[in-house]
């Protein structure tokens, strides 16, 4: 470009409200068209793929070009065999997975990009009703009633190297309970956890929303805890890719990018509009459950199962000023620190190297700029965990050795 076009670009890309720079200039001059545009999206059966599909219900996705086509999987490790050879353009999928199939844990090994964040919090630990009625009505019950009635007692979680994983591994050795050695673990795609607990096949869970309130309304589970009481503001799901196609469809990508961002700004507007949310994802053609499965605990109304009821100021967030959806460098080192700590990884990964390969953030900055959506300062951020142990992605190696339990 020369210098009068790129002169020109520019006062039209300030015209247009877009990030400034070169790279914006060149969108304002003409080329930001996707060059795909119609964009299969998977997503499994759970609240938090709700800003996908109402950027599609909504139309936030022809407002940038594109067509946004829902498409609902049975398992994650359907989903990540559909991204690996391409017949999913993208996915609502869990933040561990995207790292695992990039290191090639657990599965094909394929270069993977995280786009954006999806949603922090809102999944849930749910115990059986006859393990709490034991006594098992927190971590430190649960802990209690396996030391004192000796047994194989399974677990149930999504995905070897996926959130849920991860929540409940970090939530049981909190208490001291080693989940290699002191229990069994089985992995169950959320629609089924239900009715694997029904019929016995397991003693916990670990998944996302609805399915832990799925499993209070029908009677069979207690809510022992929540993600957030793990982990405030944690990472959960992401739009998740390959980075081939971030290489050859980086219009498109940013494109749905912007779709999806506008669509989580939206939900947490307003309660009318998670109400809303709500009505739409419990369709049978996404959640396939009743509403009062969803609604409850997006406005932050939670109970156990046991009588207990109360508000949590920290239920699933979409948004919250943007803080939600940037993808933090820190966020995906979290998740290798743990698949370290449990043996997933036998040597400690090149942590930065890896998320910066990862986590797409000047493409995410691009779009947040394009809609005026802040962005943080910083690329890594700091939280205290429920062990009390704080994570700043400073020095990963040395934060996945120190933990006392582990594989």
């Amino acid at each position: 470009m020369g210098r009068r076009t790129i002169v020109k670009a520019a006062a039209a890309t300030t015209a247009a409200g877009l990030v400034p720079g070169l790279q914006a200039a060149v969108h304002a001059a003409g080329s930001d068209k996707p060059e795909k545009e119609e964009v299969k999206i998977g997503f499994i059966p759970l609240t938090d793929c709700a800003s996908v599909v109402m950027a599609s219900v909504l139309g936030f996705d022809k407002k940038h070009g594109v067509k946004i086509v829902p498409s609902k999987e049975a398992s994650w490790a359907g989903v990540r065999d559909k991204l690996v050879n391409g017949e999913l353009d993208m996915a609502h999928v869990l933040y561990g997975l995207v790292y695992g199939v990039h290191l090639g844990v657990g599965g094909p090994k394929k270069d993977m990009a995280v786009l954006m964040t999806i949603n922090n919090n809102g999944q849930g630990l749910t115990v059986s009703r006859k393990l709490a009625e034991q006594g098992a009505v927190d971590g430190a019950g649960l802990a209690k009633v396996m030391a004192a009635n000796k047994r194989e007692y399974t677990f149930a979680q999504t995905f070897p190297t996926g959130t849920h994983a991860m929540w409940l591994y970090y939530w049981l050795a909190t208490y001291g309970v080693n989940p290699m050695k002191d229990a069994k673990v089985i992995t169950v795609p959320p629609p089924q956890m239900v009715a694997n607990m029904r019929v016995g096949n397991m003693d916990g869970f670990s998944v996302g929303e609805p399915w832990n309130h799925r499993a209070i309304i029908d009677g069979i589970g207690v809510s022992a805890a929540t993600s957030q009481d793990v982990w405030k503001d944690h990472p959960e799901k992401v739009l998740g890719t390959t980075g081939e196609f971030v290489k050859k469809y980086p219009n498109t990508a940013r494109a749905v990018v912007m779709a999806v961002l506008e669509a989580s700004q939206w939900i947490d507007a307003s309660l009318q509009n998670k109400m809303k949310m709500a009505e739409t994802i419990a369709d049978k053609s996404y959640v396939n459950t009743s509403v009062d499965a969803i609604n409850q605990r997006i406005l932050g109304r939670y109970q156990n199962g046991l009588g207990k009821t109360w508000d949590d100021p920290n239920s699933m967030k979409f948004f919250n000023d943007g803080l939600v959806n940037f993808p933090y460098l820190s966020d995906g080192m979290w998740f290798l620190t743990q698949h370290k700590r449990w043996g997933l990884l036998k040597e400690h990964p090149d942590y930065l190297g890896v998320a910066k390969q990862i986590n797409q953030i000047a493409l995410y900055k691009e779009a947040a700029g394009a809609l005026k959506v802040s962005v943080p300062k910083s690329e890594m951020r700091s939280s205290k965990l429920i062990d009390g142990v704080v994570w700043d992605g400073k020095d990963p190696a040395r934060y996945a050795d120190a933990f006392k339990i582990r594989a």
